[in-house]
């Protein structure tokens, strides 16, 4: 058994998107994934399973292109990967800084072009590192984030709708339920 996160793009609250955790988790029960639980309403799924990741890959997608067509991007990642990214995070990732942000791989993501646009980015007063789940990036001083690549340019790059984005603190909570399999937070998250 694997444990996996599913970090979804394009989950809002309320109005447009809008996606009910309780019945999603029912639904991906009943598609066969074991122990799903939610972490508030912003696509952040976790289940347990024994398939491997490309039929999981393959089965989730033909789920949300019938019940969410609105879900277009995924990142699907298991606990081993997680883990792995953490042991290669570097030193500034555990620093106070005035913004972090994992900006996640999807599935159907070009990472090579991903990361060729954003290489070619000058820097304002932050730091990126390359990981194998996703591009970590710190943010130095809440005054010159506006002056910032990330706040400048991130919005008008073109695979910008096809990477799913948390912030550091999201990203420790991922790392807290991706360990958790007993899937007893189920009604806590919405």
């Amino acid at each position: 058994m694997t444990r996996y996160a599913i970090l979804v793009r394009g989950i809002n609250v309320g109005g447009k998107n809008k996606v009910v955790m309780a019945q999603l988790r029912q639904e991906l029960t009943e598609l066969g994934l074991e122990k799903v639980e939610t972490y508030i309403n912003s696509g952040n799924i976790f289940f347990t399973s024994t398939a491997p990741k490309a039929r999981l890959v393959e089965k989730l997608e033909a789920f949300f292109e019938i019940h969410y067509p609105f879900i277009q991007s995924f990142s699907l990642l298991s606990q081993e990967d997680y883990e792995a990214e953490l042991e290669n995070l570097p030193d500034w990732w555990t620093k106070d800084l005035a913004r972090k942000d994992v900006l996640f791989y999807t599935e159907s993501l070009d990472v090579d072009k991903v990361i060729e646009k954003v290489e070619s980015l000058e820097l304002e007063d932050e730091v990126l590192h390359f990981g194998k789940l996703g591009i970590f990036w710190g943010k130095f001083s809440e005054e010159s984030y506006y002056a910032t690549a990330y706040h400048k340019y991130l919005l008008k790059m073109p695979f910008y709708r096809q990477i799913t984005i948390r912030n550091a603190k999201t990203f420790d909570k991922i790392g807290q339920m991706i360990k958790n399999n007993k899937g007893e937070h189920n009604d806590i998250f919405r």
